[in-house]
């Protein structure tokens, strides 16, 4: 709405037929016809298409039912308090129901332009997370949206039980505490695929950190995140598909590990994209290594998972066999069961190493239970 339209206040021209309604209901009592109901919903529209809000909209409708009341032929001729009031009735009855169309014309504008501003809001969140549109172009656009793609951004993804979507109260929840802790900053918040995305410019760290702990922690009556994820910072507008990718990645491996932290970063697991690099090879690895564990008693599931957990426990065996729920000695009878059929000692530094990294390349491909 320029300066020009609000110095000047709202125009007469959207009372419409209003004023020669009032002089007729005043007359002869009767109700607003449905074409005249229609005529005052489309000025509302109008109106609200104009940048008038609805509050200065009524004030025009009051102010002129006031100016004409002395004037409306029923109250001029009313000849007692109780035909006064009848007339009172008639008007006040006919200004209600205008009110109450033009505010409804006034609200089914806002409703189709916030419609509107969210589809093409879709529309460029799609486009720059899939990086399916003109670098220029969508960097222009960005900058409708508090983005410019011009510096380095980072992407943070949030999973969660319940599919996110825009109108997601913890979403909103969310939205309302970033904005009341940084204002509008070089950041965006939207939501792709029933996760939760959180785009921000490399400069705003402190942004990407409190949306990581209220996605973890949004508080009593919200949904929390099973995982958050951070990509790296990258520049550009494909540098934001390559963070929004890497944090998407970094959420897949963290589930085939089945990691327990929920606040994880692409930076911290960069061993694993690079050791599915030649899948070939860490199959080949998985096989020699660790192929000769399907011939335990229950299978290779129950020796990997205690590798995992003296890796995770530091090799203290008193802590993996907590974890395991299982007695320190039958901790040990499974590390020699390990050693003696793959060959390999998990007390050894260097053999312990190559235990662990086919171990992980192992839960990477879903080994036993998928072929290699």
């Amino acid at each position: 709405m320029s300066t020009h339209v609000e110095s000047a206040g709202i125009p007469s021209s959207f009372l419409g037929d209003y004023p020669t309604l009032l002089a007729e209901v005043s007359a002869t009592g009767r109700l607003p016809r449905r074409e005249e109901l229609d005529g005052l919903r489309e000025l509302g529209e109008r109106a609200a298409e104009a940048g008038f809000g609805l509050r200065q909209l009524v004030s025009l409708y009051l102010r002129e039912t006031r100016k004409l009341w002395g004037t409306l032929p029923g109250v001029a001729r009313a000849a007692g308090p109780a035909e006064r009031a009848r007339t009172g009735d008639a008007v006040f009855g006919v200004l209600e129901s205008a009110v109450a169309a033009i505010g409804e014309g006034h609200e089914r504008a806002q409703r189709l332009a916030v419609r509107q501003a969210e589809a093409e809001r879709r529309e460029f969140v799609d486009d720059l997370l899939y990086g399916r549109s003109d670098l220029g172009r969508l960097a222009e656009r960005a900058q409708r949206f508090g983005l410019h793609l011009a510096y380095a951004h980072a992407v943070a993804v949030a999973t969660g039980q319940e599919q996110y979507d825009d109108v997601h109260p913890t979403v909103r929840r969310i939205e309302r505490e970033l904005i009341g802790r940084f204002g509008e900053r070089d950041v965006l918040l939207a939501t792709k695929d029933g996760r939760l995305v959180c785009i921000a410019a490399g400069s705003e760290r402190a942004v990407l950190d409190a949306f990581c702990r209220l996605a973890e922690a949004p508080g009593a009556g919200y949904v929390a995140a099973q995982r958050v994820a951070t990509g790296r910072e990258h520049s550009g507008a494909g540098g934001v598909v390559r963070s929004y990718e890497e944090a998407l990645g970094t959420l897949e491996i963290a589930d085939r590990l089945g990691l327990d932290a929920v606040r994880l970063s692409t930076a911290e697991l960069l061993v694993f994209p690079v050791l599915l690099r030649d899948r070939g090879a860490m199959a080949d690895l998985v096989r020699t290594v660790l192929g000769p564990l399907t011939q335990a008693r229950g299978g290779a599931e129950p020796l990997l998972r205690t590798l995992a957990e003296c890796a995770a426990a530091g090799y203290v065996n008193a802590e993996a066999a907590r974890r395991l729920k299982v007695s320190v000695r039958t901790l040990s009878y499974r590390l020699e069961r390990i050693k003696v059929l793959t060959g390999y000692d998990p007390g050894d530094a260097l053999q312990r190493y190559t235990l662990e990294t086919a171990a992980m390349g192992a839960r990477l491909l879903g080994w036993p239970a998928q072929e290699l």
